[in-house]
């Protein structure tokens, strides 16, 4: 007879998701998540696999509780220029009032791990394509709406509002200078005008 887990996986995945996001991945160990969950070594490597295995299944995760709001918040009805100056404005708020320095899980897997890593590397990529392809919608919307000059690369302008915001993120972890930042973000969001 099969025994039933003594753990709710779901939570553990959480919290495991918790310790990655704020250690990072090479300075949690096996034994600082067993001890952080509370969950046997075995019951761990039987639930999700590896630690590897467990990092990937909590970026997945990250990636399933982050990328559905973005993509809402850039596909409100309405105008779409304000949604992304909003956007741009609310990482960099995130950014410079990040207390606890742990930044993006993405953007921090992604200077971890992703240049030696191709399973993070994939789901890095997959997470930033997505949010390009929001940006590029919700510019493409206000360059039909008006909101945009017709001759504007919504590609190319969304790629640069990408790459900006990553930027944000690694700055944040790094002692976030708030008025910095902020003079940035303003800066950047003059190539929409």
């Amino acid at each position: 007879m099969a025994r039933t887990k003594e753990f709710d996986p779901d939570a553990a995945l959480q919290a495991a998701l918790e310790l990655f996001w704020r250690r990072g991945y090479e300075a949690t160990s096996m034994a600082d998540l067993v001890a952080h969950l509370g969950i046997a070594r075995a019951s761990l490597y039987a639930t999700f696999g590896s630690k590897h295995e467990l990092y990937l299944k909590a970026l997945e995760r990250y990636g399933e509780q982050q990328g559905p709001v973005v993509t809402e918040e850039l596909s409100a009805p309405g105008p779409a220029l304000p949604a992304v100056r909003a956007l741009v404005r609310r990482f960099t708020d995130e950014a410079s009032c990040d207390a606890l320095r742990r930044g993006c899980f993405v953007t921090n897997t992604a200077v971890e791990l992703a240049a030696h890593d191709a399973d993070s590397a994939r789901r890095v990529e997959a997470a930033w394509g997505t949010l390009e392809g929001a940006l590029t919608s919700a510019l493409t919307r206000a360059r039909a709406q008006g909101e945009l000059a017709a001759d504007r690369d919504v590609v190319a302008l969304a790629r640069m509002l990408l790459v900006f915001l990553q930027g944000l993120r690694v700055i944040g972890k790094t002692g976030p200078d708030a008025d910095l930042m902020r003079d940035a973000a303003e800066q950047a969001l003059t190539l929409l005008d």
